[in-house]
């Protein structure tokens, strides 16, 4: 094996998988399994003996998403490239792989595209996985989602039917005036409920409130 080889350690806790994956990288042309772990502590110590080019993590290790608690570890004490296995899609494991510090990941049934992965890594010029990449923005879009869903309810929990009623007159143009005598209200009445509504929204303005409410779709 050339000693420009790019120097490769796996860690997996599936032996036969190991010796599998170890075997098909060392015949690829280019690469060295240069160490193997089955566990984080192992692995810690393992990366440090080692100094490998690339790491190739599997996220799963006794049956728990061990591998990207160990992922944060390495990235802190490794200048390897990370690229994380699975043998699942999970949107969710995807977006922590990522935060973790990996470069890619992958589903590990395309074990085909593993050594190609390992070298783009080594070269920096890492593309994410098309499938990874997918699965990254479903899962941002489903926390936007999510994300705007508690923002609509933390804004209709401070005001109260009545108050959205207002600012929904406010948005199309009436005025204050206005306001009241369609109400049947006091103007210092509706005076009173702006100045409520501002004071909890923390808005400069009864037509900011007004857009704001607009924005979260209450009218």
């Amino acid at each position: 094996m050339s000693s420009t080889s790019i120097r490769v350690m796996i860690v997996e806790d599936d032996p036969d998988w190991l010796r599998g994956l170890s075997a098909y990288l060392n015949a690829a042309g280019g690469l060295l399994v240069v160490a193997t772990a089955d566990n984080p502590e192992q692995a810690l110590l393992v990366a440090e003996e080692a100094a490998p080019d690339v790491i190739l993590l599997d996220i799963m290790l006794a049956d728990s998403p061990e591998g990207l608690r160990l992922a944060g570890e390495l990235s802190a004490t490794s200048t390897a490239r990370l690229i994380m296995l699975t043998s699942m899609e999970d949107k969710a494991f995807v977006v922590e792989a990522f935060r973790a510090g990996a470069v890619n990941y992958l589903v590990k049934s395309d074990f085909s595209s593993i050594p190609d992965a390992i070298r783009e890594a080594a070269g920096d010029k890492s593309a994410i996985d098309a499938s990874a990449a997918r699965q990254m923005l479903e899962e941002f879009r489903r926390l936007k989602k999510v994300e705007r869903e508690y923002e609509v309810d933390k804004f209709k929990r401070m005001v109260t039917p009545a108050e959205v009623q207002l600012l929904s007159m406010i948005h199309d143009g009436y005025s204050q005036t206005q306001i009241a005598e369609k109400s049947f209200l006091s103007v210092r009445t509706v005076k009173n409920h702006v100045s409520n509504i501002l004071r909890k929204l923390g808005g400069k303005s009864s037509k900011e409130a007004a857009q704001q409410a607009k924005d979260m779709d209450l009218f």
